[in-house]
């Protein structure tokens, strides 16, 4: 049996490492799955955990779906062209996103660093081999100022340089011949003035390419053609969060002449700004499965599993008088129900990181989210019987701190 097929079968609420409702412990009950050829986490002294806080790079993203893992074993096993691979596959993806064109990319980053470069060379072969030299090219980005942090790093790897806006007044002013593209960043959305309707229409009216950055904004699935559909020039999106794809792999979708564009400036060719960005034919393959596979799942269905690994957890840290809980789902990225815990410190003298700091050290290791004031949790990456696990260590270090 599987580990998951273990831990679902037992349908317990373990604590202090034994299974409620029977006399097997956790460390037994685990034990009678049929154990893997060659344990290399072990081996290595590597800590896995269960992942109740999301899908964050650091964390290692997402677990790949089976037919995902199926596919890059299968395909690790033949030789193919990656061009041929890319044009095959950027069809398949480009119909299921409503976009021109498609190419898979190493992760979110590489799609806006590449779709940068596209819009800035186009398809000539000098310019791809100027950069990220922009002499005699156009070298400005217009970004709203509460979108302009950590990610816009990605675009300006090209050589290009961030124009701050604020307004639609701002915009204008700022328009001039060397004014590349607009970049918008998803998740900061409702924190800017001009909204990314309004910044589509704006790019319309000026000619001025646009691209969005939506890299953990797969949920819910429509999210997946909607800038399409609403005019965005270049969509940009991960590959190994909510889309269970391979961690190491993204998506650049848009307009056909500018993704033909990013490809001159990303491998296998040489002599470019991407050639260290790679893909193999089975990152290309892997995702393109993992789209397919995200796209035609029951999404209700799934969205009631996560409510109901979340009301298990929920209804575990309200078994202590002390702790407040509330569900909520983010407006904009990563959304899913989300768990936030916090409590009485004078009744439960901990805080939230110490009892974050417990369970990351426990026995299995749990990740989470969240500050000193509380806990916060998501169970999208959850494995079943998982939600179980974390409930009963929460019930466990909760009375521990109460005592």
């Amino acid at each position: 049996m599987k580990r998951r097929e273990v831990i679902k079968n037992l349908s317990i609420l373990p604590v202090s490492g034994v299974v409620l409702g029977s006399a097997i412990p956790f460390e037994t009950a685990l034990a009678m799955a049929a154990p893997p050829k060659r344990d290399i986490f072990k081996e290595l002294g590597i800590r896995t955990f269960i992942n109740a806080a999301g899908t964050y790079t650091a964390l290692s993203g997402c677990i790949m779906h089976d037919d995902v893992v199926e596919t890059i074993r299968y395909s690790s096993q033949k030789f193919a062209a990656i061009e041929e691979c890319q044009d095959a596959v950027g069809k398949k993806i480009a119909e299921m996103l409503h976009a021109e064109a498609a190419m898979v990319t190493a992760g979110c980053w590489s799609a806006l660093v590449l779709g940068t470069a596209g819009v800035l060379t186009g398809t000539d072969p000098k310019k791809v081999a100027q950069l990220p030299h922009l002499d005699n090219m156009k070298s400005e980005i217009l970004v709203q100022k509460t979108h302009n942090h950590g990610y816009v790093h990605a675009p300006t790897n090209t050589g290009a340089r961030i124009v701050e806006v604020e307004t639609l007044q701002d915009i204008e002013k700022a328009i001039n011949e060397k004014t590349a593209m607009m970049w918008f960043l998803n998740y900061a959305g409702p924190d800017g003035q001009i909204k990314d309707k309004e910044w589509v229409a704006l790019g319309k009216k000026y000619g001025i390419p646009t691209m969005i950055d939506m890299a953990a904004d797969a949920t819910p699935v429509e999210n997946l053609w909607k800038f399409h559909d609403m005019g965005f020039d270049l969509v940009c999106l991960s590959g190994g969060k909510g889309l269970t794809g391979p961690q190491s792999a993204g998506i650049l979708s848009g307009k056909k002449d500018l993704i033909a564009a990013a490809r001159l400036n990303a491998p296998p060719r040489g002599g470019n700004i991407g050639r260290g960005m790679k893909v193999n034919k089975e990152e290309i393959l892997g995702m393109y499965v993992a789209l397919e596979k995200f796209i035609n799942r029951d999404h209700q269905k799934q969205w009631k599993i996560w409510e109901d690994r979340i009301a298990i957890m929920e209804k575990g840290a309200k078994s202590d008088p002390g702790v407040t809980t509330t569900v909520t789902v983010p407006p904009v990225a990563n959304i899913t129900p989300t768990l936030t815990i916090s409590w009485d410190m004078t009744k439960i003298k901990v805080d939230a990181n110490e009892i974050r700091n417990r369970l990351r050290k426990g026995n299995p290791s749990i990740e989470m989210m969240g500050g000193k004031e509380n806990l916060v949790i998501t169970s999208w990456m959850m494995r079943d019987g998982e939600d179980k696990i974390v409930a009963g260590r929460l019930v466990e270090e909760l009375k521990k701190a109460s005592a």
